[in-house]
């Protein structure tokens, strides 16, 4: 499948199970936090905590490839030390959302559909630069890990083009797992003030 075939679907797919679990949280509420506020807030400071890793991580791997991806294999920076940071991070802001819902259902649906999905994503997406680079992926995918980062591989240049246009365009999208909170925050307050009633509540 040509990229822009592959990004379409996999965007599809994830506004589609976005939209869940938007829906989700919106007919419930958090069990912990009815039961055990300690819970719920340890809950929801892990999921701040892995939402602004999540964010900052998709921007510093933007900060290599915005203009880039396409023209070259960018083996610096965080694709020194995983093939597929973008993932990496996206997972960890996903999760700290899901987190940040103050339940364990969500953050637990939200690690599934990463397991079952991405895999085949990277397949996918290194079956398309094995056409391109050849060798020289092959020895890319030797020497660095698939998906979890192993830190003492980062190698960074001492200086590095940035094409400031195009890392603008990705500056919206790293931070949408920020975003998302804010969302969570005021939908839980719809829920307090009485304004609309959860149906259920979830752990």
């Amino acid at each position: 499948m040509a990229e822009s075939g592959l990004q379409y679907w996999r965007t599809r797919l994830s506004k589609v199970l976005g939209a869940l679990a938007l829906i989700i949280i919106v007919l419930s509420e958090s069990a912990w936090e009815r039961d055990s506020s300690l819970v719920a807030s340890l809950l929801f400071l892990a999921g701040c905590t892995l939402a602004a890793i999540g964010s900052l991580g998709r921007l510093w791997c933007s900060l290599y490839i915005a203009g880039y991806k396409t023209e070259q294999l960018i083996t610096a920076g965080p694709y020194s030390i995983t093939r597929n940071p973008l993932y990496f991070f996206s997972f960890l802001g996903a999760l700290g959302v899901g987190l940040a819902s103050e339940t364990l259902v969500i953050p637990a649906v939200i690690l599934v559909a990463f397991a079952v999905y991405y895999p085949a994503v990277i397949r996918a997406e290194e079956k398309r630069l094995n056409k391109i680079y050849g060798e020289k992926l092959a020895e890319y995918i030797r020497n660095t890990p698939k998906f979890f980062p192993q830190m003492s591989l980062l190698k960074e240049p001492e200086e590095y083009v940035v094409r400031p246009v195009k890392f603008r365009r990705h500056i919206s999208s790293a931070l949408w797992f920020i975003w998302l909170i804010g969302i969570l925050e005021v939908i839980e307050g719809f829920h307090e003030s009485g304004l609309f009633d959860p149906m259920f509540s979830i752990f």
